[in-house]
């Protein structure tokens, strides 16, 4: 097998370093206290930055506050109203992902499905405790063993 060929201008030798390792590159320009001389805070090749992280905050909370308004719709009503913030910071969080600005989207359609259900879960628990506690009160006027003030009985005819 012949050897590889030989460019125009001769095998480039590589300058000696220790132990028949090549040299490192030439240093370049010296910065402030030592350090390469390049873009503040991107080193000494001149990368680029990173850009701004995503703005994630919105889907988040619309996920946090809709499992928070599933456990708390028990409580008069607070699952409606934790609901209600859940959708509104999830509908923003989706608006985010289409645009760019957030990388989150599941974490806000969790927070606008499980506010929307905290939404109907609550509104039928607190319906069904008014209407228990109306009945109960009906029924208050119509049992005379469970009244505490006393009534005065009827005279026959």
């Amino acid at each position: 097998m012949p050897p590889p060929p030989v460019a125009p201008g001769g095998p480039a030798q590589p300058a000696p370093g220790a132990y028949g390792y090549p040299a490192p590159p030439a240093a370049g320009p010296q910065g402030a206290y030592g350090y390469p001389a390049g873009h503040p805070g991107y080193g000494p090749y001149g990368q680029g930055g990173w850009g701004p992280a995503p703005n994630n905050g919105m889907g988040i909370t619309a996920m946090v506050l809709g499992i928070v308004s599933l456990v708390t719709c028990w409580l008069w009503g607070l699952g409606i109203i934790l609901g209600a913030l859940a959708l509104v910071f999830g509908i923003i969080g989706r608006k985010r992902v289409q645009r760019g600005e957030s990388s989150n989207g599941a974490f806000a359609t969790a927070g606008i499905v499980t506010g929307s259900v905290g939404i109907v879960l609550g509104a039928v628990i607190l319906g069904a405790m008014i209407w228990a506690i109306v009945q109960e009160e009906n029924r208050n006027g119509q049992d005379a063993p469970y009244r505490t003030a006393p009534v005065a009985a009827e005279a026959p005819r």
